[in-house]
């Protein structure tokens, strides 16, 4: 792997710099390549990352394309995670159980998927909040895909139940499914019994249809020796993460779950150890996007 001078240096990106991207639709707010490029910098790799705006129409030619351009890897957004899963070569077991995945590394043998998201989240809370789920209780309001990597990374982390409320019992059965033998769908009121909840629905993000409305839980159920973790970062802290922290609940919002599964992906394609702190030494004093941040 090439040594860069660093980001702002004269010479970098180069030529012979290697180059991953991600890909959604919209993506132009992405903050991986943010992200990514602060890693590369503090490595001091000739890389460099940047935005492909990838309609679904054209996903097929764009994974084509990584191919033959030679690019190291992806990092992918919405609407892309599903299909993705199934046109790469191969999975790793998680994105095989997810059905998604959220980072391609580019082989000599083809495209590999893999789904850092649960990892990331599980990364959060011990760094955010010197929180370990290992036979904790924990309960996760949402059935999408951001639900069912924060359900399956807990289940690996040997959470000792994982309870799943939403609107679809079909989806929520799926999603508490992945848990196996410690998962299970549940009722809101529930979250009074749980030492972590999470909001994995994306109610109250600024600048959607649902800013205005608060996730499943009411934050009346909340309150001391419990952890509240609301995936939405923009705003920071949401209202529902402040009428849980006025419970005395501790909180901690989606930046970490962002930073920290973007550091997988460094670690997939680079094999060096991410360096965290320059990672959101890069993010945490901006102002984020009103869409997904990916």
């Amino acid at each position: 792997m090439s040594s860069s001078p660093g980001a702002g240096e004269r010479g970098w990106p180069s030529g012979t710099s290697a180059v991953v991207g991600v890909i959604g639709d919209p993506v132009r707010h992405s903050l991986s390549p943010v992200l990514h490029n602060a890693a590369f910098a503090a490595l001091r790799l000739d890389w460099v990352s940047v935005a492909f705006p990838v309609p679904p129409s054209a996903l097929d030619a764009a994974l084509a394309g990584a191919r033959a351009l030679g690019l190291r890897g992806l990092s992918v957004t919405m609407p892309h995670k599903e299909a993705v899963a199934r046109k790469v070569d191969r999975t790793s077991a998680a994105a095989a159980r997810l059905g998604a995945v959220n980072c391609v590394v580019v082989e000599p043998g083809g495209l590999v998927g893999e789904n850092t998201d649960g990892q990331g989240f599980v990364a959060a809370l011990r760094r955010g909040a010197g929180f370990d789920p290992a036979g904790r209780r924990c309960l996760v309001a949402g059935a999408g895909g951001a639900a069912r990597a924060v359900v399956l990374a807990l289940a690996e982390a040997g959470a000792s139940e994982v309870v799943v409320v939403g609107r679809s019992p079909e989806r929520v059965a799926d999603a508490a499914g992945l848990a196996a033998d410690v998962g299970r769908a549940g009722a809101p009121s529930e979250a009074a019994d749980a030492q972590l909840v999470v909001n994995a629905t994306p109610l109250g993000m600024a600048g959607t249809p649902g800013a205005d409305v608060l996730p499943p839980i009411d934050p009346a159920l909340l309150g001391p020796g419990q952890l509240v973790v609301d995936l939405v970062y923009a705003p920071r802290p949401t209202r529902w993460l402040e009428l849980a922290q006025r419970r005395g609940a501790a909180a901690l919002d989606g930046l970490g779950m962002l930073v920290h599964q973007a550091a997988l992906q460094i670690e997939l394609w680079s094999g060096r150890h991410a360096p965290v702190e320059a990672m959101w030494d890069a993010v945490a004093m901006r102002s984020f996007p009103p869409t997904d941040g990916r």
